[in-house]
């Protein structure tokens, strides 16, 4: 608890002093294999080690096996989401077929004809894929296992997926510090990933709180490529005491528990509140703005509730196509009167359950 947290405006800010990595990469250039960039900007470097985030231990947790053909539907555009599952599948000694995000109904199609063992993506997205085939009547029963990050996952969802056959557990990741933790066939918990020191703090003062307790993940990778010390995820979790039951023996935490801050994951992709003061400052109609993120159908939905003056469908389809170019995302757009809107401080309002 004497060394400062790190937090990730703090990387950002430090990049556009120093590009490109803000001085916090211990490599030249010349050694890395690829770059990326997360929302704020946050750009991110991948070294040439074999499974750079340590996915492999993960998907192995999850049922993969060598010789198991993959399905990917991470992206593998500017976020390493895709990648970071990739060369984890490719120690194991697994074939990807690399999908990426959308196109459900060709991702239907490809899975008909392709038969994977198993799926890699957000668990939402899993369920539109089975939601598809159903309804077109493609046959994807080759789908037995699945590795879902990216948002929450309700047991009700999780229900709704086994029953379709496809058994799924869970990886705790970001694209800063790679994989954090993962589930076992135990479900009793997230086991850390052993090349991450990871710490439970309480919000805002980087001091440890005791064993069972609520507070902000704080996680320590010392990898030359890019070493980060006490990066504050934002996430909430609790560490469960004892081992799993599955005999695996790392710590273990109570997996995602909600946000530190106001910031948010919607459909794997985080929405932070500079966000929506962005979307709001290109409609000079908008006096005042939150983002209401809620559960229906087991998909995360979005709407954004606006206090204007003057209500128009012009400037509301114009609102949702900021949206969707600030954010990445599709979101509705409700207008209300001036007033309309608690005076509670809130800019992002996450109503999920959280199971």
């Amino acid at each position: 608890a004497q060394l400062p947290v790190t937090r990730k405006s703090e990387l950002s800010q430090s990049q556009l002093r120093d590009p490109p990595f803000g001085g916090y990469a211990a490599t030249e250039d010349g050694d890395l294999l690829r770059v990326f960039a997360s929302p704020g900007p946050v750009f991110e470097p991948q070294g040439r080690r074999e499974d750079f985030w340590r996915f492999a231990r993960a998907l192995h947790a999850a049922g993969f096996r060598r010789g198991d053909l993959i399905h990917n539907t991470f992206s593998y555009h500017f976020t390493p989401a895709g990648f970071m599952v990739d060369s984890g599948a490719h120690a194991l000694g697994c074939t990807v077929f690399a999908a990426g995000t959308g196109q459900t109904e060709l991702q239907v199609q490809a899975i008909a004809v392709l038969r994977p063992r198993g799926y890699i993506g957000t668990p939402s997205f899993l369920k539109i894929i089975l939601d598809k085939a159903a309804e077109t009547g493609l046959e994807l029963s080759s789908l037995a296992v699945g590795a879902v990050s990216g948002e929450a996952l309700p047991n009700s969802l999780r229900d709704e997926i086994s029953t379709a056959g496809v058994d799924v557990l869970q990886a705790y990741a970001t694209a800063d510090v790679g994989l954090i933790a993962y589930e076992s066939p135990a479900r009793d918990g997230m086991i850390l990933d052993e090349h991450v020191i990871v710490e439970i703090v309480e919000p805002g003062t980087g001091n440890l709180v005791p064993e069972g307790e609520v507070g902000e993940i704080l996680v320590t990778t010392l990898f030359p490529e890019y070493p980060l010390i006490r990066f504050a995820t934002g996430d909430l979790s609790a560490v469960l005491a004892g081992p799993s039951p599955c005999g695996r023996t790392n710590q273990r935490i109570r997996g995602w528990m909600g946000r530190a801050d106001q910031s948010t994951k919607v459909r794997g992709l985080f929405v932070h509140p500079s966000q929506v003061m962005m979307i709001s400052s290109r409609h000079e109609e908008i006096q005042k703005a939150r983002l209401v993120v809620d559960r229906e159908n087991n998909a995360d939905i979005m709407v954004l509730r606006c206090e204007v003056d003057e209500r128009s469908e012009e400037l509301q389809m114009a609102i949702v196509t900021t949206i969707r170019d600030v954010c990445k995302l599709r979101a509705s757009v409700e207008f209300l009167s001036e007033g309309g809107l608690p005076d509670d401080g809130k800019v992002i309002d996450d109503k999920r359950p959280i199971d």
